[in-house]
């Protein structure tokens, strides 16, 4: 009977330990806002992921030994003001991938950011939500080319404090930008079909931080059409320096189609200031070429204020400005005619957990 009792506690302690070597979160956010905007018409709505992305997602890891882990993490888009989720197509829209992690570095498989969709979607940096520039543009960056589906990431391995690389292949990226045929299916979601390159992408990017400076910049090259003779082509840089009184960013992104001449261009400055709880963003972009289109042009004021209730939970209000000119047709959420102003305001609140 002792015996048995000792046997039990025994593997009672190692049943302990095994789990102590692993974990599972649960974590999300919630983002609701009232919001105005006006195109061609003026809307009033209740809004969701205005500020950030409204979600609910799994990560977890588990120490393998010898410095090995694994990962994983599902993540999916929840849309507040309706209860819907974010793509009808999709569960996971947001990220479903696993990796090992190790001495080498990390390889993750599966959806996740592409190699320049994670530097414009870090709403720290740049941004790209419905009030952003990167999103409102259409950039490969913050919309076209935002996440790969069936990817291949190597993280490298942190050889320099403050310096982050990850280098990036799919075999089908997924992109509302494949044009549909019996020979050429459509990429979204992406969906590997033989002899077809489309929707292949390769991607890579840098960041590196060092106290108040920052710098970062990526790339990536997607195929188009079934023989693969045409190529996206996008790369973003930016640099900010935090002053303590204020954060300044300056950004560059281009985009390019193999078919046309023009490229598109979207550069812009970014003032972040402190006040305590409240925070005060403010920016101005210029895009150029909009839709690829030559000399269509649009500039893009925007101003965000966000006050912390808590560490969790914020208050916030958006308002962007699009001064488009007689070839371009941008807008914050609400169609316009070429060569209109469109606008947007949101009050709302975000809560994190």
């Amino acid at each position: 009977m002792k015996k048995s009792l000792i046997a039990l506690a025994a593997l009672g302690t190692l049943a302990g330990a095994a789990h102590a070597q692993s974990s599972v979160t649960i974590y999300g956010v919630v983002d609701a806002s009232l919001e105005s905007v006006k195109g061609t018409d003026s809307l009033t709505r209740v809004s969701s992921d205005n500020l950030a992305t409204s979600r609910l997602g799994f990560k977890g890891t588990e120490d393998l030994g010898s410095g090995l882990k694994g990962k994983f993490v599902l993540e999916h888009n929840v849309k507040v003001d309706a209860g819907t989720q974010g793509n009808s197509a999709r569960l996971w829209d947001r990220a479903a991938w696993i990796g090992l992690e190790g001495a080498f570095g990390e390889v993750r498989l599966g959806r996740q950011d592409s190699s320049i969709g994670l530097l414009a979607g870090n709403t720290n940096i740049l941004g790209a939500q419905a009030y952003d520039d990167f999103k409102i543009a259409g950039t490969f960056a913050g919309d076209t080319y935002r996440r790969a589906d069936n990817a291949i990431t190597y993280l490298l391995p942190k050889f320099v404090d403050g310096l982050t690389a990850e280098v990036q292949y799919s075999t089908a990226i997924g992109s509302t930008r494949g044009i549909a045929s019996s020979t050429n299916p459509t990429v979204n979601p992406g969906t590997e079909t033989a002899d077809v390159d489309t929707g292949k992408t390769w991607g890579l990017n840098v960041q590196y931080a060092n106290g108040p400076f920052g710098v970062g910049g990526g790339y990536i090259n997607a195929k188009r059409d079934a023989v693969g003779d045409r190529e996206d082509e996008g790369w973003l840089v930016y640099a900010s320096y935090d002053f303590g009184a204020a954060k300044l960013t300056g950004y560059f992104n281009q985009d390019e189609d193999s078919a046309d001449d023009d490229k598109r261009k979207l550069y812009g400055i970014k003032v972040g200031v402190p006040l305590g709880a409240f925070t005060l963003q403010a920016g101005v972009s210029k895009v150029d070429n909009v839709n690829f289109a030559k000399d269509a042009e649009a500039t893009i004021y925007a101003l965000k204020g966000v006050y912390a209730l808590s560490k969790r939970t914020a208050l916030y209000a958006l308002a962007t400005y699009v001064d488009n000119d007689d070839g371009s047709a941008l807008n914050v959420g609400a169609a316009t005619t070429a060569g209109d102003s469109a606008h947007g305001i949101a009050i709302g609140v975000r809560h994190s957990f």
